[in-house]
């Protein structure tokens, strides 16, 4: 993934929740799923990094906050009102780390991964549970999701 970083200008600012002239996307996928919310006729409302969950990094066992990509509400197929919290990320960041063999050598990389790993599990956890006393569901997409290859 290619890390670009920009404003969103949205052509239905109405239906966002929180400041419409302050939508930062910090990818160009982050920036796809802002075009498709804004013009969707479905979703009713949606925001992006608006709201802060707690959550306990393993890493340094301290209370951190997370920041969900986006938070949308929306009209589902039966008319009925949902809302879906979304976190965009690469597919290689919402799979465990792996050794492909027990003589390969543990590098630097791999055990920036495993923490990076980590450190979005316990995010994701979170997550999961504030949506779930809320009613809400939680999505981790990825490119495969989103139809980049």
């Amino acid at each position: 993934m290619k890390f670009y970083k920009g404003k969103y200008k949205p052509v239905y600012p109405e239906k966002y929740k929180g400041d419409p002239t302050n939508i930062v996307y910090r990818s160009l996928w982050e920036r796809k799923v802002m075009q498709y919310l804004d013009r969707n006729s479905s979703i009713l409302h949606w925001s992006s990094e608006e709201l802060a969950i707690p959550y306990l990094s393993p890493i340094d066992g301290r209370m951190h906050r997370y920041f969900p990509d986006f938070i949308i509400r929306y009209k589902d197929k039966d008319s009925a009102i949902q809302v879906r919290m979304l976190e965009i990320k690469p597919a290689k960041q919402s799979i465990a780390p792996t050794i492909r063999d027990k003589n390969q050598r543990i590098t630097k990389k791999y055990v920036t991964e495993v923490m990076q790993y980590g450190i979005n599990s316990a995010k994701w956890k979170a997550a999961e549970e504030y949506c779930k006393d809320r009613g809400w569901t939680f999505h981790v997409l990825t490119e495969h999701d989103l139809g980049i290859k």
